[in-house]
């Protein structure tokens, strides 16, 4: 199955970017972050995990980047879906699911995926050894060029994180990072959202948000000091 052909490329003429993932053809997955789910995972601190998804969310809307979420048995003790992801992406589509573990595996969140024309699925979860990888290697099989998130999907344990890694990479799914997944689909400073986008980097490398409040205090102090 090929791209949509109503998918800008992102490719420029010196073929930079004809690496990376289009922005004009990704659709964002974010699957089963559950309230009750959080509380197994052992692989990140949730902590660092929530401010993950947050950002992708607040990415997504900032960029106009489609998006749709799924839950397993929100109302057991799976929990529901953080509050965040609709907060900061209001646009995002939410598919109920009928008791299937596997989102591909329902008929309704296949068909969403289908209906935004986009080929490009950009996937992250709770757990990753199930709730990504089953509808990740599938999705791969049904044609999509599929990414996942790793540090914004979580595990119950260090080796059963590894371990998905790794059956990532044998199954075609190409893992990322949320730092990576911004900064791709980022790609210049020369755009009208760039204040929008280093208060991203901000949430995802807080570190980084220190960095551009010192500059910003120094040319603060530079610009009065010329003004004197």
């Amino acid at each position: 199955m090929t791209p949509t052909p109503t998918a800008k490329s992102s490719v420029l003429p010196t073929g930079g970017g004809a690496g990376l993932m289009n922005p004009a053809d990704t659709l964002v997955l974010l699957l089963d972050h559950q309230s009750g789910l959080f509380q197994t995972v052992k692989d990140i601190p949730v902590a660092d995990l929530r401010r993950n998804v947050e950002m992708i969310a607040r990415l997504c809307t900032l960029l106009g980047i489609p998006v749709i979420t799924t839950a397993s048995e929100p109302r057991g003790s799976n929990g529901p879906l953080m509050p965040e992801i609709h907060r900061y992406a209001p646009h995002a589509v939410y598919v109920p699911r009928k008791g299937e573990v596997n989102a591909w595996d329902n008929a309704d969140f296949v068909a969403q995926v289908a209906s935004t024309g986009r080929r490009t699925l950009v996937m992250a979860g709770v757990w990753t050894s199930v709730c990504v990888m089953f509808p990740a290697l599938d999705a791969r099989i049904a044609g999509y060029d599929v990414y996942a998130v790793i540090d914004a999907s979580g595990d119950p344990s260090e080796l059963a994180s590894r371990t998905s890694l790794a059956r990532f990479v044998q199954g075609g799914v190409k893992p990322t990072s949320t730092n990576a997944l911004l900064s791709e689909l980022h790609r210049t400073w020369a755009r009208p959202e760039a204040a929008g986008l280093a208060r991203l980097y901000g949430l995802v490398a807080p570190n980084y948000a220190a960095v551009a409040e010192s500059f910003e205090a120094a040319s603060k102090a530079s610009a009065e000091a010329q003004g004197q």
